[in-house]
């Protein structure tokens, strides 16, 4: 019997920044935290967020998240938050500073370590709603983490891990495609595939969920209409509109479970060197993954067209490795600059991810070898 939950609440449109001092109010916070980075600081995003917090709401700001948030980072942000007796977060940013927020949201009145909250060790069920209130601002248009259950963090001794629960669903989203006009082409391109692979895995997955999959079928029309318009023009207002609304639908979709993509590049995005985009690793090895998955998904592959607009006689992972090179965004992970040395190990970890039991073909350690192998190009 699927379970169904869609309790947050969510401000979209053009200006709604301005309301996140009745939104904090709302929800009860009177001393945030503003967890970002400090991209998002030094480019005057935040500030155009913080200038609409009523005054007599004091805002302590922790600037600190990595491009792949840590469990240090979130340890960081946790003792600003008890050193300014802060009551709730206001997350201002890309996946990350929203994933952190969570995991501060988890430990304030959680005890740690961390560790014990992942989804593979059986931390859903420790994940209590006594959580502190989160307010999600996304600044990119691709994770959706504002509408999302889950967090992706990496663990002190590297490992990455997803930290899901309807309980780190933020208190409430604000989603203004304001704050993406003139992102740069090559963030736009990334982000806007990382929505696109959540849209394709989430409708793929075997797990039963009707409504969940008629919104990612929806989502992945949208992207697919308006990406590329995106990446040409950062301030085609109707096209960003569109991304950041097919990103929220993305993630909204994340209850049915992701699959191999999400499992081999959440290891890959752990690495400490090189650094890698989340968004990026999405879009490069999802065709060698759905080509592993063909014949597992029914006519999925023929809808899945339909929804991108192409005719049934187009191969979909030809396509998606063609549509990459059109944005710009590198051919294989060796391009990315991926070594051969950790193949093994990425494997490894690719088969214990917690999204590889929601895809719709089974994967060994081998299968993802063989996988990665074919992503390096």
């Amino acid at each position: 019997m699927p379970t169904i939950t869609y309790l947050t609440t969510i401000q979209f449109d053009f200006g709604a920044v301005k309301l996140i001092g009745t939104e904090a109010e709302a929800v009860g916070i009177t001393r945030p935290l503003a967890v970002t980075d400090k991209g998002v600081a030094a480019c005057g995003v935040l500030d155009k967020v913080l200038e609409h917090i009523p005054d007599k709401m004091p805002v302590a700001i922790f600037d600190g998240t990595p491009e792949n948030p840590t469990e240090a980072a979130v340890l960081q942000a946790l003792e600003a938050y008890r050193e300014n007796e802060c009551d709730g977060l206001i997350a201002v940013g890309g996946g990350s500073p929203m994933d952190l927020a969570k995991g501060v949201a988890i430990l304030v009145d959680h005890e740690p370590p961390l560790e014990q909250y992942a989804a593979i060790f059986g931390g859903a069920a420790k994940i209590s709603d006594n959580v502190a209130p989160v307010i999600a601002i996304p600044t990119t248009a691709g994770t959706g983490s504002e509408v999302g259950r889950g967090a992706i963090l990496t663990l002190n001794d590297g490992r990455k891990l997803g930290f899901a629960s309807p309980n780190n669903i933020p208190k409430r989203a604000i989603c203004d495609p304001e704050l993406t006009l003139g992102l740069p082409k090559g963030l736009t391109a990334a982000t806007g595939m990382d929505a696109v692979a959540h849209c394709v895995e989430t409708f793929i997955s075997p797990v039963i969920n009707p409504p969940a999959e008629g919104i990612a079928f929806e989502g992945l029309r949208r992207a697919m209409g308006f990406i590329e318009r995106a990446v040409a023009d950062g301030s085609d207002r109707e096209a960003r509109w569109e991304m950041m609304m097919a990103a929220m639908m993305g993630a909204m979709s994340f209850q049915k479970g992701l699959g191999a993509v999400h499992a081999i590049s959440h290891p890959l995005g752990g690495m400490q060197e090189p650094r890698l985009h989340h968004g990026t690793l999405n879009a490069v090895v999802m065709p060698a993954v759905l080509r592993f998955n063909a014949g597992h998904v029914g006519d999925k592959y023929s809808r899945l067209k339909d929804a991108m607009g192409l005719d049934a006689g187009v191969d979909l992972p030809d396509f998606i490795t063609d549509f990459n090179a059109k944005l710009g965004l590198p051919a294989n992970l060796r391009d990315m600059g991926v070594p051969d040395a950790v193949i093994p190990a990425m494997s490894a970890a690719a088969e214990l991810d917690h999204c590889n039991a929601t895809n719709p073909r089974p994967a060994t350690k081998d299968d993802y070898e063989a996988l990665i192998n074919e992503a390096m190009g």
